[in-house]
């Protein structure tokens, strides 16, 4: 395959992943904003499951079979001038070699230099998420453990009430005026400030079940997937607005849960706001660390806690795991999906051409997609030349038929979307071949011929004159083989000289009698014919004569 396949491929299942991660993604912001007056939990769930999803979709891409639906096959039917059959339409396919040419165009090269493009930006966003992990790391590093009862009972307490089975660590930083974040996904971290062994037992309780709730919904891995979704989809204006709507949906959900456990609106907006007051969120705090502030959220979620008619439902964990395992049984349909105006490649073009160079009309052109168990066919025009205007994508074996001509098939090409491929296919001129029956009876030595279908002349590209035997000698039964009852079949091959003489005669199946294989070769080589003309000039043709010996009873 071409050099340039690799990134001719990725440009295909970037745009099919971009595509769909669209849908989904649009799909899920109508469903958020058409339940404005659901919970915050209710939205963040619809937001995660569009970013699990769109992170998804390259994987699944990769690794599902593709899937065609009829109905869209068939509306795309008409831009195909190639007629399209199920690959048991054909009772016998023909081959033949091809010579083949990729063409290389100024469009493959802009096509390589947009996957260059995305790829410096994925390697931007990734870098940026790396030094985030490190920076995570270190800080973990350099944290002193809390052991104090008091901070122990709590985040226990709030522990059991929430069901976290996962031990939860809670560290201090010597840096006092940073915001208390969390992160990890099996052995979760809670970073507090120095001074928060001076906090009251209220504002404890309040912060560690904010970072709690975090831990509950596995809120930091699924920032970390959305980062990975904006990584990947960094052009993409939905992919950053789901981030942030994640994000936001996060905060809310949390402070409805600190409110669910029984803390009053308005003291638990007194004492964030004491928070913000006293501390900072440090411009060096990780991306993909969950802070319990952040100054572009403050003012959203203090009017949403402040306003009573909100609703804090809180969902509970087997439904999320129920929304997620729908939402993957749905995802796989949509994965293996390929539109074929997608899945399209550029043109296949070329043309057929006898051996001394002149073009072969009707002639038929025969693609088998063995993956796609299909074949697509068409037929060479009175230049010679073909035309497929859009193949689908994936491994093809080209074949070519035509009377009069010898059969080969091709190597197996691969066609990427939007790439124009050009084949040169020469055709060689067929092999004759002849049959003669030589029949012995009752000790008499008696001969007839089979005679076969007579070679026409066939206009094919230049002028084709096929061979025609002008002088034919009998073999004549061996009397030693005939007395013996010996029978048998006798295979020559030849060359039919420009002059119409037999060359190289060869005996093809070694088993025979040598007796009936002398008689053969014996009557054959004095054979004649009219040599085989193309374009009127004489040619070599290849020749098999088989030759039976057969005892009557």
């Amino acid at each position: 395959m071409n050099s340039h396949a690799s990134p001719q491929l990725m440009l295909v299942l970037l745009i099919d992943c971009t595509v769909k991660a669209t849908a989904l993604l649009a799909f899920a912001w109508i469903i958020a904003s058409a339940n404005r007056q659901r919970s915050a939990a209710f939205r963040h769930l619809v937001w995660s499951t569009g970013i699990l999803g769109s992170l998804a979709l390259p994987l699944l891409t990769l690794v599902l079979p593709s899937w065609h639906p009829a109905s869209i096959g068939t509306a795309s039917a008409p831009w195909s001038t190639a007629h399209t059959l199920p690959k048991d339409s054909l009772t016998q396919v023909h081959s033949m070699v091809v010579d083949a040419t990729l063409s290389s165009s100024v469009l493959s090269e802009m096509k390589t230099l947009v996957v260059i493009i995305w790829a410096i930006g994925l390697l931007c966003v990734v870098s940026r998420l790396v030094g985030g992990f490190g920076r995570l790391a270190w800080l973990s590093a350099h944290a002193e453990p809390v052991l104090d009862d008091d901070w122990t009972r709590v985040v226990t307490e709030i522990c059991r009430v929430l069901n976290i089975g996962r031990r939860v660590r809670v560290l201090q930083f010597d840096n006092s005026v940073a915001m208390p974040f969390t992160w990890g996904v099996l052995q979760p971290v809670v970073i507090v400030p120095g001074v928060a062994c001076e906090w009251s037992e209220q504002r404890r309780r309040i912060v560690i079940c904010h970072e709690l709730a975090h831990i509950e919904r596995g809120d930091w891995f699924l920032q970390v997937c959305a980062e990975l979704v904006k990584a990947f989809y960094w052009f993409h204006p939905l992919a950053w607005i789901a981030v942030a709507q994640l994000r936001q949906e996060s905060e809310q959900a949390s402070d409805d849960c600190v409110l669910h456990s029984g803390i009053k609106a308005g003291e638990y907006a007194s004492q964030l706001l004491a928070v913000v007051r006293t501390l900072k969120a440090s411009k060096r705090n990780p991306s993909v660390a969950l802070a319990l502030a952040r100054s572009s959220h403050l003012e959203r979620r203090f009017a949403a806690m402040l306003n009573p008619t909100l609703n804090r439902q809180v969902l509970p964990r087997q439904a999320r795991l129920l929304t997620a395992t729908v939402t993957f049984l749905l995802l796989l349909p949509l994965a293996a999906l390929h539109v074929p105006a997608q899945d399209r490649s550029g043109s296949f073009t070329g043309s057929i051409c006898d051996p001394s160079g002149a073009h072969i009309p009707n002639a038929t052109i025969i693609m088998t997609n063995q993956k796609a168990n299909s074949i697509e066919m068409t037929t060479s025009d009175s230049d010679g030349n073909f035309e497929f205007k859009a193949l689908a994508t994936g491994e093809y074996q080209m074949e070519v038929v035509k009377r009069g001509f010898a059969e080969y098939r091709g190597p197996h090409i691969v066609l990427v979307a939007g790439r124009e491929v050009s084949q040169v296919v020469t055709l060689n001129v067929g092999a004759v071949t002849e049959e003669v029956d030589v029949v012995a009876v009752g000790g008499a030595k008696t001969a007839s011929e089979k005679a076969g279908r007579n070679p026409t002349r066939v206009r094919i590209g230049g002028d084709v004159q096929a061979p025609k035997t002008i002088t034919k000698v009998q073999p004549i039964y061996p009397e030693a083989a005939k007395a013996a009852g010996t029978e048998g079949t006798v295979i020559l091959h030849a060359i039919i000289g420009m002059n119409g003489t037999p060359l190289q005669l060869q005996v093809m199946n070694s088993e025979v009698d040598p007796q009936l294989a002398h008689a053969a070769v014996e009557a054959v080589s004095q054979w004649r014919y009219r040599p085989t003309l193309l374009n009127g000039e004489p040619i070599e043709v290849d020749t098999t004569i088989t030759v039976n010996f057969k005892m009557l009873p």
